[in-house]
């Protein structure tokens, strides 16, 4: 088994190593890293068009990439690997990508970058930031990967999952459990300072408290100290308003008259 890692935080993050030295320890598989320079939180699936990408090589034989999550595994998959890996994980990243989260995520992106590429793929997380426990995360990892080798997953079909441990030991850690992303209330106010020249900085702020955290949901799992996985899709087509549109759209253009 041939498995691809990245990340968003940068091939220094203790995330990274720590899944290397996970999945590395498993029989039977080869894995290669190629991830960003340095950190690329926030970055979605940005790909970088008008500057030229560099490929370098750190002492601990991963590959780094002076750009984005999504560009890390888009030149692996395209030319720097010279074969097609069996899955693509992207993490261990600094905190949770739940809910709305996962829209802007360069975890979720790079991740999804492999997906795109009809290979599976997992974005991974830890809850909290600071690495603690960091050692159970990457063994629950390693847990899921062997399932995922016994066959389980989405009928033979690419997939991509979600998934974000809680900092706890291991011992404490309940067992995975299947969720729908939740939802946040709108980000905080954009947070405003003056630079040495008089220039006014500007801060995104803080992403919002959870507003849907109901039982089923990314946020209430998580609040139960599951390891939580939710399936994603790339599909933003609003499916349930099609017809709701159509009938607008016969309104607006109404057919001409012979």
């Amino acid at each position: 088994m041939k498995i691809l890692i990245s990340n968003d935080d940068g091939f220094r993050a203790e995330g990274i190593v720590a899944l290397h030295a996970a999945l590395q320890s498993m029989s039977d598989v080869e894995v290669e890293v190629v991830a960003p320079e340095h950190n690329n939180s926030a970055k979605s699936n940005a790909l970088t068009l008008h500057t030229p990408l560099y490929v370098q090589r750190a002492e601990n034989g991963f590959r780094y990439v002076n750009g984005t999550p999504a560009d890390c595994v888009h030149i692996a998959l395209t030319g720097l690997l010279g074969y097609r890996p069996d899955l693509v994980i992207s993490g261990i990243n600094n905190g949770a990508n739940m809910g709305d989260d996962t829209l802007y995520s360069g975890t979720v992106g790079a991740a999804m970058e492999g997906y795109l590429f009809g290979i599976p793929a997992i974005a991974v997380s830890q809850m909290e930031k600071g690495w603690s426990h960091l050692d159970s995360a990457a063994v629950k990892i390693k847990e899921l990967v062997q399932q995922m080798r016994s066959g389980i997953g989405a009928g033979g079909q690419p997939w991509l999952l979600n998934v974000n441990i809680p900092n706890l030991p291991l011992a404490q850690i309940k067992v995975p459990k299947l969720c729908r992303l939740g939802r946040r209330h709108a980000a905080e106010p954009v947070i405003t300072q003056v630079d040495p020249r008089g220039q006014t900085m500007y801060w995104i702020g803080n992403a919002g408290a959870a507003m849907d955290d109901s039982e089923g949901t990314d946020f209430h799992a998580a609040g139960l100290g599951h390891v939580v996985v939710t399936p994603l899709k790339v599909d933003l087509t609003d499916h349930a308003h099609l017809d709701q549109w159509a009938q607008t759209f016969a309104r607006m253009n109404p057919p001409s008259s012979p």
